[in-house]
């Protein structure tokens, strides 16, 4: 199938970008990577009026050092950017280790950090990893612009806070505390399939490497990123030993994450998944905050 009409604009400029969804408001759609929306013009989920294509505003791309030790990342960075970075390497190792997961490397060649975030699906591994790191998001719109953490941004399925007028431009990713590790485990029926059910860890320790802080973080297990609140609190202080883990994961599936079944799995086995799934990520993550003590 084929898309409907729709109009075209190429903007080379952001303040040309703003101006064109300001003037269209609900009846245009911004066009980052389109691994997302292509597809669902084709199949008429979407029908905009109005295209503005954000591929021509170099200024949107970009990797840069913030100041406070994290990384800057321009919301038309491609993914495979993102993952051949050096300092996002460096600086952020839970995106790096994140990048490979997402689809294929055709789609990661044309795929956008902003876009992805911006698409909010619940399967996607950047919405939860964003979430688990405490990223925050520039917004803007004619009016100025705004900063907004990742954890608030996200409403629901495939709905965010963005306003018609308004463009993701930059996220920030801040510097992960000392003696912290990290870890993203999920399951796909195949290969570079969306994953059943995955699981974002980031765990800090504190003097006595007793869990300090930890942020559990599930995709597909909801209408957007979940986080595994009780889970996270039942460790809070406490020594990461394989019973408190294992109470941990059992906590997660049954209280914190409500999802819900399809044709390609039973709610019940994506609890089995997130359990599973969380004792291993806690158990990675545990590993390499004390290899980061050391």
């Amino acid at each position: 199938m084929k898309p409907p009409p729709f109009e075209y604009y190429a903007p080379t400029t952001l303040d040309e970008a703003l101006a064109l969804m300001a003037e269209h408001g609900y009846d245009a759609k911004a066009l980052a990577g389109g691994q997302s929306l292509i597809p669902m013009m084709n199949f008429r989920l979407a029908q905009p009026e109005i295209l503005v294509d954000l591929n021509n505003i170099a200024d949107l791309s970009y990797i840069r050092p913030s100041d406070d030790g994290g990384v800057l990342i321009g919301a038309m960075t491609r993914h495979k950017t993102v993952g051949h970075s050096p300092l996002i390497a460096e600086r952020a190792p839970l995106l790096h280790e994140t990048m490979p997961n997402i689809a294929t490397e055709q789609i990661r060649n044309r795929g956008t950090f902003g876009g992805s975030l911006a698409h909010a699906d619940p399967s996607a591994e950047l919405v939860a990893v964003s979430v688990a790191l405490d990223a925050r998001l520039r917004i803007c719109s004619q009016e100025g612009e705004r900063w907004v953490p990742a954890k608030e941004f996200f409403v629901s399925l495939f709905t965010t806070i963005l306003e018609p007028e308004e463009l993701v431009v930059e996220i920030a990713v801040p510097p992960m505390p000392e003696r912290s590790g990290w870890s993203l485990k999920e399951v796909a029926r195949r290969p570079h399939d969306f994953a059943l059910t995955g699981v974002v860890a980031v765990l800090t320790l504190d003097d006595e490497n007793h869990c300090q802080q930890v942020k559990l973080v599930y995709l597909s297990a909801g209408d957007g990123p979940v986080e595994g609140i009780q889970a996270a609190a039942s460790l809070q202080g406490q020594p990461l030993t394989a019973e408190n883990i294992q109470a941990a994961a059992e906590i997660a599936a049954s209280e914190d994450v409500d999802p819900s079944s399809d044709i390609h799995a039973t709610a019940e086995y994506r609890r089995h998944l997130a359990k599973v799934l969380t004792r291993q990520t806690l158990e990675e993550a545990y590993e390499r905050a004390i290899s980061n003590t050391q």
